[in-house]
Parts: C-alpha cells; sequence; structure tokens
C-alpha cells in the first residue's frame, strides 16, 4: 500500500466539515468507478494534488481506496465465503486484516477466528506483521497473547488458533472468520469443519480465505461451495510494493513455468489436482524382470504410537541393478503392519530382510532416533543399520521417486494393493492420512536410486 507523506491534523476545522470536504473526493472518485490505484500515474498525482490539508488524513486510511486487484470484498449480502486466491506477495495479508479490521469498526462482527497454519504464523504474520492487524491502526487493539486474543476498545475480540490442532476450535463461536494460507494448513479438511460449526453468531456469519492456491482436494471442494465468491491477484500485481530484485527473481526463475502460475499468478491448476501416482503408471511398472541385484535394501518408517488407532509401520523391500544414470530397481515385498509395538514391527522386518537376504535396514530416525536403531539392532544383529533423517516434507522427497517411476526405472514384483492405494492418494488430499507404506517406499527406492548415485568414502 502507497504512504503519503501528509498526515496533518483535522483539528483545525470542524470534524462535519472535514467529514463534508472527504465525502465530495469520495464520490468524485465513484464517479469514475475506480479506486486510487486504478489510475495512471499522473491521473492519481493530479487527484492527490486536489485533495486539500483535511480531506487527505482521512482518504489515506480509506483501504477500499488503496485496496489493489482483488483485494476488495465481494459488494452485496449474497456471499457467506470471500476466498482469494493470490500468487507470493500479492497483498492477501492485508486484504484478511483489513477485512476484520471494517468488520470490528463498523460493528459486523463481534468475536473473530484468526487460523494460520501455525500458532507462530498467527502470531507473527497475521498479527504482528507489517500487514497484519496491528499495522497503521491509531487504537490498535490489546495483544493478549497469554491467552490467544486481540481485544479492541469497543469490546470487539479475535481469537488465533493454529490449523495443526482442529479440535481447538470445537467449543468456541464466532461471527466472523479469517483463514490465512488455507491451501498449506497440515489438517485443511478438519480445521474448516470445525471452524464452520463454531461460526454460528449473528444474523450472517462470514468467512474470508486468503491463500495461495495449491491442488488440494479441500481447496477444490471450498471454490465449488455454495456462497463462495472467489478474487485473484498476482505477484505483479502487488509488485509497486515489493523489493524490485524480487520480481526480477521471480520472473527468471519461474517464466514459463507451472510453479509460474501458482506461485506468481495465484492459479489453482486442475490439471495439477491429483497425486503423484496415476493406477496407468503403476500397472505398467507390474513387469519384474528376471535380474541379478546388486543390492537388497529393507526401509521401515517407524510409528510412534502403538494400538489400535496408531499409524502403520511401513516395510518395503526393493532390489537395485545396473549402473547410473540407467540403474533400476524392483520393489519386491510390503510386509507394514499397523498396531504392534517396536520390538514386534522390529522383527517382521528383520524376518523380511533375512528372507531376502537384504544388505541393509534402512529407517527414518526423526521419530525415535537411537531407540529405532536399538531395537532393529537386537532383531536384527546381523544385517546393517542404516538411519536416514528427513530435511524436506514428503511431498519433496516423494517427487524424485515419482519421477523414476515415470522414467519406466521401477517396476513391481506382484500387485501390492494397499501401497499403491497410498501411491494414488499422495498429494490429492493434504496429506490428512499419514503415507507410511509410501513413505518407506521412498526411503527405500532413494537408497537404491538416489543416494546410490552419490560418491561414497570408504571407511577403514
Amino acid at each position: 500500500m502507497a504512504r503519503l507523506a501528509v498526515w496533518p491534523a483535522l483539528t483545525l476545522v470542524g470534524p462535519r466539515t472535514a467529514h463534508r470536504r472527504w465525502l465530495a473526493n469520495a464520490r468524485m472518485m465513484d464517479t469514475k468507478g475506480a479506486s486510487i490505484v486504478a489510475l495512471s500515474a499522473t491521473a492519481r498525482e493530479r487527484f492527490l494534488n486536489e485533495l486539500d490539508d483535511w480531506t487527505i488524513g482521512p482518504f489515506r486510511s480509506d483501504w477500499t481506496q488503496w485496496a489493489g486487484k482483488g483485494q476488495t470484498p465481494p459488494r452485496g449480502a449474497h456471499w457467506c465465503t470471500w476466498l482469494f486466491l493470490g500468487g507470493r506477495g500479492s497483498g492477501k495479508t492485508r486484504a484478511g486484516a483489513e477485512w476484520v479490521k471494517a468488520q470490528v469498526r463498523t460493528g459486523a462482527a463481534r468475536r473473530v477466528a484468526l487460523i494460520a497454519p501455525t500458532l507462530h504464523d498467527a502470531r507473527e504474520i497475521m498479527i504482528a506483521g507489517p500487514s497484519g492487524l496491528l499495522a497503521d491502526e491509531d487504537e490498535p487493539p490489546r495483544f493478549e497473547v497469554s491467552r490467544r486474543r486481540l481485544v479492541w476498545p469497543n469490546g470487539a475480540e479475535a481469537h488465533f488458533f493454529s490449523a495443526e490442532d482442529p479440535w481447538s476450535l470445537r467449543g468456541p463461536q464466532f461471527d466472523a472468520a479469517w483463514a490465512d494460507e488455507f491451501a498449506y494448513w497440515a489438517k485443511p479438511k478438519a480445521t474448516l469443519d470445525n471452524l464452520m460449526l463454531a461460526l454460528r453468531l449473528g444474523e450472517r456469519p462470514r468467512l474470508v480465505v486468503t491463500t495461495t492456491p495449491r491442488p488440494l482436494e479441500a481447496l477444490r471442494r471450498l471454490r465449488e461451495g455454495a456462497g463462495v465468491v472467489i478474487t485473484r491477484a498476482t505477484t505483479f500485481d502487488n509488485s509497486a510494493n515489493l523489493a524490485p530484485g524480487f520480481v526480477a527473481d521471480l520472473r527468471a526463475r519461474f517464466a514459463g513455468t507451472v510453479d509460474e502460475r501458482q506461485e506468481v499468478l495465484g492459479e489453482y491448476i486442475e490439471d495439477q489436482d491429483g497425486p503423484l501416482w496415476s493406477r496407468a503408471l503403476i500397472e505398467a511398472s507390474r513387469r519384474a524382470p528376471a535380474v541379478e541385484f546388486d543390492r537388497i535394501v529393507v526401509a521401515v518408517d517407524p510409528p510412534v504410537s502403538i494400538g489400535a488407532g496408531a499409524a502403520a509401520c511401513g516395510i518395503i523391500a526393493a532390489g537395485g541393478y545396473g549402473a547410473h544414470p540407467a540403474r533400476r530397481a524392483v520393489v519386491l515385498a510390503d510386509a507394514s503392519v499397523q498396531g504392534l509395538g517396536p520390538h514386534a514391527w522390529a522383527e517382521r522386518a528383520a524376518g523380511l530382510a533375512r528372507a531376502l537376504n537384504a544388505d541393509a535396514i534402512v529407517a527414518e530416525g526423526n521419530n525415535g532416533g537411537e531407540l529405532v536403531r536399538s531395537v532393529l539392532r537386537i532383531a536384527a544383529p546381523d544385517i546393517a543399520i542404516r538411519l536416514v533423517h528427513a530435511s524436506r516434507g514428503k511431498y519433496a522427497r516423494a517427487e524424485p521417486i515419482a519421477s523414476c517411476y515415470a522414467r519406466g526405472l521401477v517396476t513391481h514384483a506382484a500387485p501390492f494393493p494397499a501401497l499403491e492405494d497410498e501411491m494414488c492418494a499422495f498429494g490429492a488430499d493434504g496429506y490428512s492420512k499419514s503415507p507410511d507404506r509410501l513413505d518407506a517406499l521412498v526411503w527405500a527406492l532413494w537408497d537404491l536410486l538416489i543416494a546410490d548415485a552419490r560418491p561414497r568414502l570408504r571407511t577403514l
């Protein structure tokens, strides 16, 4: 948002006189059918020069005159949800914050819910960020961090929540809500469902969702919902308020790519709305060759809990053969199990490794670390144990493996229905169900096809 250097006090004339002058200037803008940012640079300068000292102040604080493309709420009473899809830096946060401020200022909302991907995002971006609720306010709300709320002088309140904890929205009730970066919530469906049940105060509760789009089933359903109005903005629409180097880097980095359409232009791309693997791709991989493997590994994705409701322990075996860059792998077995304790699933992995004469057991160590190594060492003292640690998200780790499938470098020795169901669902549902078998598959194939391509030092 542009800043005006002049901000005179309005005390030298009566408030009614100042208000009448402001209304006259606002009506002049209305007759032109455009906000200030829609005018050309020359027309904008001419208009601002026509404002006297007593009207430029309230004009500066009127967000509707400065809002860019896509940042203005829908007009009329027909909508229940405003979905603002924008590229990075397109002004999504400012639009959401200004909408909440307007609702509070006019008395349209008394209890507001603020939902971000994490509590840190809520505090540092939605509330205290440079475009957040505390920015550019003459009478900012009181920020009560311990109670996770803002309190305005008129008594209105805003409570903030994390999309990592959907159930924290059970109990509270609101007449307005602002959901930021919805497409990057950990549990989008569960959080949105609980939020909609909490919007039950007032005559017409409303929700504003601001996000950069991503192929996500929850976002697709939201877009198609009744009473949803969609606006869009690109990163370039807000380039006047961004560093020139940032915009130039975006153009150079993403020009002509799908990432440009999604991350810069804010488009929801239907043809990306789906999993990394398709049934046809997996069916084409069912041709187990008669080869001699130079290495066989059993990969384990350990669960963090046990019992009927616990995640499964992914246990996948695969063998590799050939030389890079045409090295290939065959998925040999899926011995995944659900509900067992550490020693039980460790014995299962060890048994599979012995049956296949595996060279190593590869296990993710992010949850459990040396405990995972210890239980596997007890179960398989005669087999090499190697811990691997995830430094990137599941989707980023899985993409190179999906590429190996697309290039015909991976085959399946037999049908693995449970594993293949996870593969065909992954990427379409925001990871609402933990892909345990798929995680183990990725670790096995990563070890055989990708990590194996890197030079290794021999230890003496």
